[in-house]
């Protein structure tokens, strides 16, 4: 299709290439150097969106990251993504975007009758429509849902690679427009380290739309490209086009999302490069240049396609050579809006009338309008548009001195474009998010900075106030001086260096202005037509004034209740006139209505650079033991706990899970098992005071403990509650090794430290994880210590090495550390050795046990074993809730001394009678096993549907069949639990069964522990 809105020449696109895309699947052609929208408007089309709220036809009203309503969804199947602004997306060849928030199709859309019952639909409609009948309510939510939303999020897996990099530098400035560059280059050139973060794909600002302007005596687009080159040159810069600065934090930390690869099309990307890429950026100095964005004028049915913003259609005439109308008319309320109604003209468009709102239109510009011969209309408004996929005219009345009033019915203009400006707001979302205080320029109608939250923090330019281009380049220059000075750079040379100098159109802002936050029309106010505020939240006037007869006086609760200000856009081009709207309804001035929040982003971006490249396989580091490879190649089936890759059983040919758990816990009950325990957190305590720092974080008592003997000990946190449990053995008189479980070692070690340095400094303890440092391997069974004393010379007789000590000593030849301890209530032996042996002590175990008949076993069987005879997991039969009284553990928390939790312990309530208890259960069947986290009832539930509540007694937390008992086990958390042994309980099932168990004690196997300490 041909461009038939090209401009024969001009504009920053390199015709001799011609791109080739689809929009709403059909094909048009564009340039590159274009945005989707310049191409969509340089082919004829205007028409490409549909209003969030009433279905109403949009067109694209902006040429930057302030357009609200030329959203679309960009791409297709896995890489599709919606919302995405046409006027930011540069042109590739392939490029494919559909309208969204349409059906069935753009021209044709069913929506589209939210329009025509538009009056049932005021701000706040849903806060009273869906609140009767209750028993309705899920019926209207399926319907909210369905409605909700703009663009569709892919439902397959996204193919592309994001990445993260950090950064530091003495300067960032924000924003690559003239006062951007100026700050960048005085700073660079005193020798501090800078990066110049810009979101456009070109560095230059409003300066890429301007027209003949001259810096330093040079046209204004070699200026930049000499600055760009300069910066470019110097080794300690760093030019970030395509990325833009969304979020401010403490301490100058800056996060940046950096647009890589979206420009280009799949095939010329390269592969090994992300999309996107998150900067985190930390500098000592930060100047934001970043502009502002022009407001629109409020009036009635504004929203047309074909209604765009003055600066907009500027931009697509200068920068694109794109002629967005035939036949327009400028509606303005300064003299900024002549530089639009100056630049359609010389494009060739008819320009059929100037509307200005002031009574005695001056400036450079307006004279300029007049020397063209273009009608201007002085003291007159536009009262209302027609048209409607496309604006077909528009009329125009004069007002009254107040401006609150329009005479007569207007007269009429045919137009297929209408542009307008209101003002400028500077864009102060950095500024205020450092937590800077926002002041009332009454003289240009804008919020702009004030007293800044930081003073290493600057802001320059259009984003300071300053719209002249002279202003702002000295803003700029001078701003950059002080912010390398601040961090250490002085200017070179003896002559302070002078500013770039400014001449020609633009350089004398828009100035005077009448400044109208709401056009009045023939009509009141909410009749035959609406004054749209906020675009693309669809919030009219009407819908202000509602939320204000409502009560909501304060502007934030107006923000909510009518959405302005809301979604992806915040309110880039409305905020201000709704503010101003509220002001002049509540009659009072506008500063003390004061500004909504800005959250960040102000502008989207992707959730993939948050993510990187931890996705996947790469989401958290994946641990193994020394063992591993032995592992994979013997049939171990793996769990995660934590980052660890844990055996979880050793399949044998024919078996599923069940059967293998069952061999392995027969195996090791009747004579050997071996175990990988090396995930087991260790933690090496040292230092005069460790015996005192583990009094104090253990709830029972380490004072006498002896040198080469261990103790079991539960860590609470301050609330009482069990955090962690495990084994510390003492290794010498200032030496001690926790035990941790798997996936709480980090944990445990943070808890540990944030003591030790916040609450104890003066302690001298010194923590070492060594976690990797030592491959663990368990000997349990009744002949582990046959096994284990063909490998080592020690003493390992029941006399010589007992039960709860260590001891150091030779295995295989290797340095090791003998723990005779037992989680599986077997003879048992953990041994430790340098994480470099592991594998070849796991093989010889292994060969020699043959004779014992020796078996690998995971941690399915380790929990088996385990809950035989009693022993707690931490985060199984625990959940935040649970204390050691609950867990029949009261032995373990001294009454002689202090430790962390004691004080929570002695609150009344930890020790109700009707707390949840540790018992266990037993199945009236004996082969139905419970599940776990099943609950648990004293009484038979109605079936099929109780009348009420039934109350809860417990809930299981552990449950496996037992092959050494015969019959399945439960561990169970139940209220008052230890004063029922024998009571029967219930746990109704999903599938409509209940099963009867019995309470019983938690000890099912080897009450007296004789074998584990034989």
């Amino acid at each position: 299709m041909a461009q038939r809105f090209r401009l024969s020449d001009g504009g920053l696109i390199d015709r001799k290439t011609t791109l080739s895309f689809t929009f709403e699947g059909r094909r048009y052609r564009g340039h590159p150097g274009d945005s989707l929208a310049s191409a969509l408007l340089a082919n004829g089309v205007h028409f490409v969106a549909r209003s969030f709220k009433y279905h109403r036809p949009r067109g694209i009203f902006a040429a930057g990251a302030e357009e609200p309503n030329a959203l679309v969804q960009l791409g297709e199947d896995a890489r599709t993504e919606p919302n995405l602004r046409a006027t930011q997306i540069e042109l590739y060849d392939g490029l494919a975007a559909n309208p969204q928030h349409c059906w069935p199709s753009l021209d044709f859309d069913v929506g589209g009758v939210n329009d025509r019952l538009a009056r049932f639909f005021p701000a706040g409609f849903y806060y009273k429509t869906f609140m009767w009948p209750a028993s309705m309510w899920m019926k209207y939510e399926a319907v909210i849902r369905q409605a909700a939303g703009l663009g569709k999020a892919p439902s397959e897996a996204d193919p592309d690679s994001y990445d993260k990099t950090f950064a530091h530098a003495d300067l960032l400035v924000v924003g690559g427009g003239p006062a951007g560059l100026a700050a960048a280059l005085a700073a660079a050139r005193s020798g501090a380290r800078v990066v110049l973060a810009e979101q456009d794909a070109r560095l230059g600002g409003w300066l890429l739309s301007a027209a003949g302007v001259e810096i330093d005596g040079q046209p204004a687009l070699e200026w930049v490209a000499a600055a760009e080159a300069e910066l470019q040159s110097l080794p300690e810069v760093t030019l970030l086009k395509r990325t833009q600065c969304f979020g401010v934090y403490d301490h100058n930390f800056f996060a940046l999302n950096e647009r890589v690869s979206d420009h280009l099309s799949l095939a010329a990307r390269d592969p090994r490069l992300p999309r996107q890429r998150l900067w985190k950026l930390r500098v000592k100095q930060a100047v934001f240049a970043t502009g502002a964005i022009e407001r629109p004028l409020v009036f009635r049915d504004n929203d047309r396609p074909g209604i765009m913003l003055a600066s907009a259609a500027e931009t697509y005439v200068r920068r694109y050579g794109v002629k967005p109308g035939t036949k327009a008319v400028v509606f303005t309320n300064n003299d900024g809006g002549y530089g639009a109604a100056l630049a359609l003209h010389r494009a060739g468009t008819k320009v059929a009338a100037v509307v200005d709102l002031r009574e005695a239109p001056e400036g450079p510009l307006t004279a300029a309008a007049q020397a063209a011969g273009l009608d201007i209309f002085a003291g007159h408004a536009v009262i209302g548009t027609d048209g409607g996929k496309r604006i077909a005219g528009c009329r125009i009345a004069p007002l009254d001195e107040s401006g609150k009033r329009a005479f007569g019915g207007g007269t009429p203009l045919d137009c297929d474009l209408l542009v307008s400006s209101g003002g400028w707001s500077p864009t102060v979302h950095l500024f205020a998010q450092a937590k800077g205080k926002l002041v009332w320029d009454e003289a240009q109608a804008c919020f702009v900075p004030g007293d800044p939250g930081r003073p290493e923090q600057r802001s320059v330019g259009a984003a300071n106030g300053a719209f002249d281009l002279t202003t702002g380049l000295e803003q700029g220059h001078a701003a950059g001086l002080a912010a390398a000075a601040a961090a250490g750079f002085k200017a070179k040379g003896r002559r302070k260096p002078a500013p770039p100098k400014a001449a020609g159109d633009g350089t004398a802002g828009f100035l005077p202005a009448r400044f109208l936050y709401l056009v009045p029309s023939d009509r009141p106010l909410g009749q035959g037509g609406k004054h749209f505020v906020d675009l693309q939240n669809d919030v009219a006037a009407s819908d202000l004034q509602l939320a204000l007869r409502e009560g909501y006086g304060s502007i934030e609760h107006v923000k909510r209740y009518t959405t302005t200000g809301m979604g992806t856009d915040q309110g880039k081009t409305g905020n201000v006139n709704a503010i101003g709207i509220v002001a002049e309804q509540l009659g009072r001035p506008l500063p003390e209505v004061g500004v909504t929040t800005f959250r960040l982003p102000y502008t989207p971006v992707t959730f993939g650079i948050f993510a990187g490249r931890d996705v996947d396989d790469l989401l958290d580091p994946v641990r193994t033991t020394p063992m591993q490879t032995w592992h994979k190649s013997n049939g171990a089936v793996f769990e995660d706990v934590g980052q660890w890759k844990r055996p979880w059983y050793f399949r044998r040919p024919g078996e599923d899970m069940a059967a293998a758990v069952q061999r392995e816990c027969k195996a090791v009950r009747d004579s050997l098992g071996l175990l990988d325990a090396s995930t087991l957190g260790k933690i090496d305590i040292q230092g005069p005071d460790a015996a005192v720092f583990l009094n104090r974080v253990y709830s029972n008592a380490w004072s006498k403990l002896a040198v080469g003997k261990c103790r079991y000990g539960l860590m609470l946190g301050e609330d009482g509650m069990v955090m962690d449990d495990g084994v510390t053995a003492r290794l010498g008189e200032r030496h001690y090794l926790m035990s941790t479980t798997t996936g709480n070692a980090a944990a445990v070690l943070a808890h540990l430290e944030e003591w030790l340095q916040t609450e104890w400094p003066e302690l001298k303890v010194y923590l070492t994880s060594v976690t990797e440092q030592w491959a663990t391997l368990q000997l349990a069974g009744p002949n582990a210590r046959k096994l284990l004393s063909r490998f080592t010379d020690l003493d390992l007789s029941p006399e010589a090495f007992g039960f709860m000590e260590v001891k150091t000593a030779e295995v295989m030849g290797v340095p090791a550390r003998i723990f005779r301890i037992s989680f599986t209530g077997e003879l048992s032996y953990e041994i430790n050795v340098p994480a470099s042996y592991g594998q070849a002590v796991w093989e010889a175990f292994m060969r020699e046990g043959e004779t014992y008949g020796i078996t690998p076993f995971g941690t399915e069987t380790m929990h088996v074993l385990r809950a035989e005879k009693g022993f707690i997991i931490v985060g199984q039969e625990t959940d935040g809730s649970v204390t050691p009284l609950d867990l029949g553990l009261e032995g373990l928390c001294s009454k002689t001394k202090d430790f962390i939790g004691k004080r929570s312990l002695a609150r009344p309530d930890m020790a109700l009678p009707d707390r949840k208890q540790l018992v266990g259960l037993e199945t009236e069947d004996p082969s139905e096993v419970l599940p776990e986290g099943a609950q648990l009832t004293e009484s038979v539930p109605e079936t099929p549907t109780p009348a009420s509540p039934v109350p809860i007694a417990g809930h299981v937390t552990s449950s496996y069949m037992s092959p050494n008992l015969g019959r399945s086990l439960a561990l169970a958390l139940v209220k008052g639990g230890r004063e029922k042994l024998g009571q029967r309980l219930y746990a109704p099932l999903a599938d409509g069964r209940t099963l009867a168990c019995k309470i019983v004690s938690p000890v099912f196997y080897d009450p007296e522990g004789e074998k584990m300490r034989a």
